[in-house]
């Protein structure tokens, strides 16, 4: 592989201004196919195949007045303090605009419906549209502010939530703060403008086309809202990250006298190679997605996929071209030394390995204190009561819930199919009934019949909120009720569709894990010619994610320092996608610093250096660029924190804290402890095996026995 990537690093460097064109050229496309193509992104998460989805497409079927699948939105009145919701006229003129309003369905009257709480303060509206939420449209939303005027100017207070009203996430620069703190680290780790500038440039390219491309895409198919934003997430880190090592890679050939055509193609074919395999581990761990057969999460995995694909092409093909302008201008700047002390990454690697043992048990104790809280991970759906305390939402949930009751905010919607039923109305009362003596159950509404008498619906409101483990029970046990003179019953509603999708997501996870596990343990075997490494590899990354998840349920879950990171008021079960989509993304970039660090360890080893002196060696060329580029990972992901989403902004928190932990503490501790109580064993493979796998030559060894190239006349275009 080293050839053809150094002959293919050779060729951009010569075609420089061709390659240049094609890139400029497809972003120019992808932003033409943005602007004129692009259509508006989902909000809504389902998942073919659940008992709640059947439910839904079976009323959508037999009853579609119910609006199974119609965005509603709850209007809450409360009256002064002291007083009681009588004066119906502000109310009335409320609830008349509403129902003038753009894509309404209907309204029902808090009074007429008795929708009043027993203090009689507080009374809501439901509002149903006659679309689903993610097609409301924003003139729709607007006039619900309009309405709710003469309310408020009543002196009432008046404040609304529910799926058809949730608030679009701003515009927000997050990936602003990355690119800023990225352009400050590579300065520092290069020192001339230029060659700090070409990797974010080579980055930005990249990261433009891809995101352009998936939101082209939006106007064919649906597309998630978090889908671009966790694409480009992902795409700008690992963008920079790969520029960087073969940067880094090309400045120490120029150091050591090749001209720059021949040390781009020896960086290309080097580091380019190991940029290789960690982008294939990244996108196994994103492709591999589809497993878990979740529509919305295999969409997000292969749109960020695609980006990972984009920033390999970028580094191996765009960045050399690049490289090829700027000559020896990218060249480190001589510096006078007074002595030879070592630097900072040689003496921590002789520190860790003169003290293996000691090193990896406090290291590993400490990471496991860390992901003690994981015990008690919890996953669910965000809804109004993880918003921001100041948001009308999360106003109208906690006005809702002190009214009425916190079930009130996430009422079950139960569907008898009494199509086969001897009577339909026996078979729908004796459900009623059944659900009654069921616990946690506030209210059960009168059976509903759709005009054929084949299809009845219940309204159950548990007695706690959405996402407990009450309310989680509760639905577990109404499916779970004998058949009522031989109707059929399912739940379906919100509070049961996220239920079912954390089900989902949470027995998925093994053959998830499985799936990467396997297929990137063969990858860094064919890499790293070992069995004992890969199993390393694979032993930290789960270190990472035991540590991650339980920082992630200690803050988003439990609220420790939840001020700090901007969640204070917001905690609540941990996103019930974030651990499936965090094992993907984790594993992927822990492989890429297990590969950019122990490929230069392996690269010493194979040259003929003792062990341990292959590991010091190995680390301390590689823990100045390693470190750079977790820096730069880190402070890409962190920029996110700051988003409106719960997703967006849980998955950049659990991102930055996994790369900072992997790097600095698996790959920078663990690694070289192991590595060193490994000594030569770390490189054992059987014989048999050994003769099996095809020699992939990342170390470039192909490329160190042959002499420099000679220089080829350059093919400029006209």
């Amino acid at each position: 592989m080293a050839t053809y990537l150094y002959r293919l690093g050779r060729l951009a460097f010569r075609r420089r201004r061709f390659v240049v064109l094609i890139w400029l050229g497809l972003l120019a496309a992808g932003i033409a196919g943005a602007v004129t193509l692009s259509g508006p992104t989902a909000n809504g998460f389902s998942i073919p195949g659940t008992e709640s989805q059947r439910a839904a497409d079976l009323l959508n079927e037999r009853f579609p007045q119910a609006g199974a699948d119609a965005a509603t939105a709850r209007i809450v009145f409360q009256a002064p303090a002291g007083q009681k919701l009588t004066d119906t006229a502000p109310v009335q003129q409320t609830l008349d605009r509403l129902a003038a309003a753009p894509q309404v369905a209907g309204v029902l009257d808090p009074f007429t419906a008795k929708a009043i709480s027993p203090d009689g303060r507080t009374g809501y509206a439901q509002v149903t549209y006659a679309v689903p939420a993610a097609d409301v449209t924003p003139e729709a939303k607007d006039a619900v502010d309009a309405a709710i005027t003469p309310a408020r100017d009543a002196g009432l207070t008046v404040e609304y939530g529910g799926d058809a009203l949730q608030p679009q996430d701003g515009q927000q620069l997050t990936e602003v703060i990355g690119i800023g703190v990225a352009a400050v680290v590579l300065l520092i780790t290069f020192g001339p403008l230029i060659a700090a500038g070409l990797p974010l440039l080579s980055a930005i390219v990249g990261v433009g086309i891809g995101a352009t491309t998936i939101s082209a895409l939006s106007g064919f198919i649906d597309i998630g809202s978090g889908t671009p934003i966790l694409a480009l997430m992902i795409g700008l880190a690992v963008s920079i990250d790969y520029a960087l090592f073969i940067m880094s890679r090309h400045r120490h050939e120029l150091g050591s006298g090749l001209e720059p055509e021949e040390a781009v193609g020896r960086a290309v074919g080097t580091a380019g190679s190991a940029v290789v395999f960690a982008g294939l581990t990244v996108v196994i761990a994103l492709a591999g997605l589809f497993v878990v057969d979740i529509p919305f999460l295999t969409q997000m995995g292969l749109a960020a996929a695609f980006t990972v694909v984009i920033a390999v092409a970028i580094a191996l093909t765009l960045l050399p071209a690049l490289l090829g302008f700027a000559g020896h201008r990218v060249r480190a700047r001589t510096r006078v030394q007074r002595d030879a002390r070592p630097t900072l990454g040689r003496r921590w690697a002789r520190f860790v390995t003169r003290r293996p043992l000691a090193v990896l048990l406090v290291t590993v104790a400490g990471l496991g204190v860390l992901a003690i809280p994981a015990t008690d991970l919890r996953l669910g759906l965000p809804d109004d009561s993880t918003a921001a305390p100041d948001s009308t939402q999360r106003k109208a949930y906690d006005l809702l819930s002190e009214g009425f009751g916190p079930g009130f905010n996430g009422p079950l919607m139960v569907v008898v199919d009494a199509g086969t039923a001897r009577d339909p109305q026996a078979a729908a009362t004796g459900t009623a009934t059944a659900i009654r003596g069921l616990a946690d159950v506030t209210v059960v509404s009168p059976p509903r019949f759709n005009p054929a008498g084949n299809t009845a619906l219940l309204t159950v409101v548990p007695t706690s909120g959405p996402s407990t483990t009450q309310t989680h029970d509760l639905v577990k046990a109404i499916r779970a009720l004998p058949a009522s003179g031989g109707a059929e019953v399912a739940v379906t509603g919100a509070t049961a569709i996220s239920i079912d999708i954390s089900d989902k997501l949470g027995g998925a996870l093994a053959p998830y894990l499985a799936l990467i596990v396997g297929l990137a343990f063969l990858l860094l075997m064919l890499v790293f010619r070992s069995v004992l490494v890969p199993l390393k590899a694979t032993l930290g990354f789960l270190l990472t994610v035991a540590a991650t998840f339980g920082a992630v349920v200690a803050v988003f879950q439990w609220g420790w320092l939840a001020g700090l990171f901007g969640v204070s008021g917001q905690t609540g079960p941990v996103i019930s996608m974030l651990p499936v989509f965090l094992i993907g993304v984790v594993f992927g970039l822990a492989m890429d610093y297990q590969i950019f660090l122990v490929t230069r360890m392996r690269e010493e080893h194979v040259h003929g250096a003792a062990p341990r002196a292959a590991v010091v060696d190995g680390f301390a060329h590689s823990a100045r660029v390693v470190t750079a580029a977790a820096v730069i990972m880190t402070a890409v992901f962190s920029g996110f924190i700051l988003s409106g989403q719960a997703l967006i902004r849980e998955m950049g928190f659990g991102l930055a804290l996994a790369v900072a932990i992997d790097a600095f503490v698996v790959r920078m501790t663990v690694v070289p402890a192991v590595m060193a109580l490994l000594g030569r064993r770390a490189w054992y493979l059987p014989r048999w095996l050994d003769r099996l796998l095809p020699n992939i030559d990342v170390e470039g060894d192909s490329l160190r026995d042959q002499p420099p190239a000679p220089r080829e006349p350059e093919l400029v275009p006209g």
